[in-house]
Order: structure tokens, then C-alpha cells, then sequence
């Protein structure tokens, strides 16, 4: 099988050929239809990334396809089941195996592009909003990065949970996705003072924050007394140094949120949290934007156009 295989730090990441892997127990074996690209794949590249699996190993970290074998020991997901697996990598490849237990049934109406960029960013933004944040109707959400892989689903789940959202985004372009994603307010990053324009508005009670660095401080200092801010990554390459003195004076709570730890701790949330999502997905409340979609053969350039952030929503490579 052809394979996006990453051998050493020192040296960059080749498509090449390995022998397609049998399933050991408890995994089942995937013919990869599709598999989402994530900002973590870049930090693995450079070994940056906090779950590093060790080398060497084959890059993409969820993916969707069809069930071609599994072990003796695994039951209820026969062969040719279209499904969906966030396997941390494995996934930019024809085949791969996965934990059955990680396994979710995709719906027939859900495109296998769709099922590859579900689950980390979803799932993301559903947990950190509604598990930690406890965001509430009404309440006033600004979304940094919005027009990105994650920061667009928190846009549309915001919204679908009752929030008034604001959308940061750069250039005019990137903010007409978040518009149409729900976003009440839309700010361009490039040109407009994040602190003035969410003042402007009456100011913050959560913020989703994706990017770090000087946005992260420009929305800290428009948040409301008691305000939440969600502390999700940092594209911006920038980690904020935060002063306590200034979260003291109004109360306000910084969280940081990494939705892979919870299969270590608290993988029943992460269950609830996605069959959650699959229900909005039937009714027609949320809509993965898939922006660009790629064949595995030209993986190094779907990974230059996520690296350059001029991308809105999800990178799909497909293995067909």
C-alpha cells in the first residue's frame, strides 16, 4: 500500500510503499476512503505535537472508509460497514488498522470527506463549549481563527447552542464563510482592533481561542466580569504568557482544552459529545466545509496550503 510515512525528525515525511497491516485483536482493518488533515500533523512533523506516536509511522490522524477485516475478538462491526476512526495517525494511507473501540458508524447521507474532518473538530468545539465552558443561550461568544478547521465549527455550534457569535477572521473572504456558518458579527483581524470592535459589542463571555499570541490578549482584555476563555491551540505559533493579576481583577477563568486527552480520562464524554453531533448532523443543524480536497499524491501540497492558513474549513485527502 502507498503510505505518507514519517522516519525520522531529521528528515521530511515520503510517500512510500509498506506492506498493508493485519488487524490484532481488538482492531479492526480500513480500506481509507478519506482522511482529514489537522494543525497537529505540522507540530508531528517537526516532533512538537504533546501525543507523538513513536517513529517510525505513517502521518493523519482521522479518517473514514470501509471495514475490509478485523480480529476474531471484535464483533458488531462487520465487514463493509462504512465507518469513521480518530486513530492520532495511521491515516494517510490505503489501509490502516484502528482500537475497534474508537470505531464510530458513519450515516449513509455522510460523505466520506465529511467523515474524515468530523470528529476532532466537532468534536472540539462541542465539548470545550458545551463541557467546560457551559455556554449559555444568550450568552456572547467570540470565535478567533473562525474561518479555520475548528474555529468554524465553533461558529455554527455557538450558534446552534443559543449563543450570539462573533467571528475573527482575516480578510473579507474568510469572514463570508463564518457568515454563512451563523456568526451574528463578524471582525477582520487584519485591519480592525479586536479589543474596540468586541467593546463596541458589549463585550465577551466566552472566547474560543484557536490562535494564541496577540489575539488571545486583545480578546482577554474585552471579556466581561466571569468571562470563560477557551484555550484550544496556537496557530499563531505564539503561546500567551498570562498574568494572573489580570484574570484576578474580573474574575476571569482560562481553560485550556485538548479534545485526544479525554479518550485517556473521560472517554464517555467524548461518546456523548459525538453522538450529539451526529444527531445535528441528521437534522441538518451543522454541515462539515470541506474547502479543498486533494489525492494522497499530492499530500505534501494539501499540507503546504494547511501550513500557509489561506484555507477555510477542512483538507481532505483522498486515497482514490
Amino acid at each position: 500500500m502507498r503510505a505518507y510515512h514519517l522516519t525520522s525528525l531529521d528528515t521530511p515525511p515520503e510517500l512510500t510503499t509498506l506492506d498493508a497491516p493485519d488487524p490484532a485483536a481488538g482492531e479492526v482493518c480500513l480500506k481509507i476512503d478519506a482522511c482529514g488533515l489537522n494543525f497537529a500533523d505540522l507540530l508531528m512533523i517537526k516532533g512538537q505535537y504533546q501525543d507523538m506516536p513513536p517513529l517510525p509511522f505513517t502521518l493523519g490522524m482521522e479518517v473514514a472508509g470501509t471495514i475490509c477485516a478485523h480480529a476474531a475478538d471484535v464483533t458488531g462491526l462487520g465487514i463493509g460497514t462504512r465507518v469513521a476512526v480518530f486513530g492520532g495517525a495511521g491515516g494517510l494511507a490505503e489501509y490502516g488498522v484502528f482500537d475497534a473501540a474508537r470505531v464510530i458508524r458513519i450515516p449513509d447521507t455522510m460523505t466520506f470527506a465529511e467523515a474524515a474532518t468530523f470528529q476532532i473538530a466537532y468534536g472540539t468545539s462541542h465539548l470545550a463549549l458545551d463541557h467546560k465552558a457551559q455556554l449559555k443561550p444568550g450568552e456572547t461568544l467570540l470565535v478567533l481563527g473562525a474561518a479555520g478547521g475548528v474555529g468554524l465549527t465553533a461558529v455554527e455550534i455557538g450558534k446552534a447552542m443559543g449563543a450570539r457569535v462573533i467571528a475573527c477572521a482575516r480578510g473579507a473572504d474568510k469572514l463570508e464563510i463564518a457568515r454563512r456558518a451563523g456568526a451574528d458579527h463578524l471582525i477582520d483581524a487584519s485591519r480592525e482592533d479586536i479589543r474596540a470592535a468586541c467593546l463596541a459589542l458589549g463585550g465577551l463571555d466566552v472566547v474560543y481561542d484557536p490562535v494564541g499570541g496577540d489575539q488571545f490578549t486583545a480578546a482577554m482584555r474585552a471579556c466581561n466580569p466571569e468571562a470563560c476563555i477557551l484555550s484550544i491551540g496556537f496557530a499563531s505559533g505564539d503561546v500567551p504568557q498570562i498574568k494572573a493579576n489580570h484574570l484576578l481583577v474580573k474574575n476571569i477563568s482560562v481553560m485550556g482544552f485538548y479534545w485526544g486527552g479525554y479518550l485517556k480520562f473521560r472517554p464517555d464524554l467524548l461518546t456523548r459529545s459525538l453522538a450529539t453531533l451526529l444527531e445535528w448532523y441528521g437534522a441538518g443543524r451543522i454541515r462539515p466545509h470541506v474547502s479543498h480536497t486533494y489525492p494522497l499524491e499530492q499530500v505534501g501540497t494539501a499540507l503546504e496550503l494547511l501550513r500557509s492558513r489561506k484555507s477555510t474549513g477542512k483538507i481532505v485527502v483522498t486515497m482514490t
